[in-house]
């Protein structure tokens, strides 16, 4: 009985444990995301590119992430129709506001993130 009781309480621990690795992982993709965005003029830089492909292509992160790295990837000086129809989604989801507040300066993205975007961007993300 003790020896059933352990086990449940070990595997309850690792699966909390691995939660927020995930959940770090979210984060600091979402993070890189919203910095690329905050620094980005007109479109990625290869390097970025990479970075965002990276995270589109991790099947460990949360869609939104994914979709968010993938739709500031395809910027050619503003988010596509797909990319503003995925960040729309976003925004009319679920998502903590964080992630809100980073879909709405994707889709608005317009040569650059916008002065008041580029502020919030920075003190949520701590950039």
């Amino acid at each position: 009985m003790k020896l059933a009781l352990t086990r449940k309480i070990m595997v309850i621990a690792l699966i909390g444990l691995f939660s927020q690795f995930s959940m770090a992982d979210n984060a600091s993709s979402a993070t890189e995301i919203a910095g690329i965005v905050v620094a980005m003029n007109h479109f990625a830089s290869d390097t970025d590119k990479a970075k965002l492909m990276a995270i589109s292509a991790d099947d460990s992160l949360a869609g939104a992430v994914r979709e968010m790295a993938t739709a500031v990837a395809n910027i050619a000086h503003a988010a596509n129709a797909e990319g503003k129809a995925a960040m729309a989604t976003i925004i009319d989801s679920q998502a903590p506001d964080r992630a809100k507040v980073l879909a709405g300066a994707i889709a608005g993205f317009n040569h650059m993130a916008s002065v008041d975007d580029k502020a919030k961007l920075t003190e949520l993300y701590e950039l």
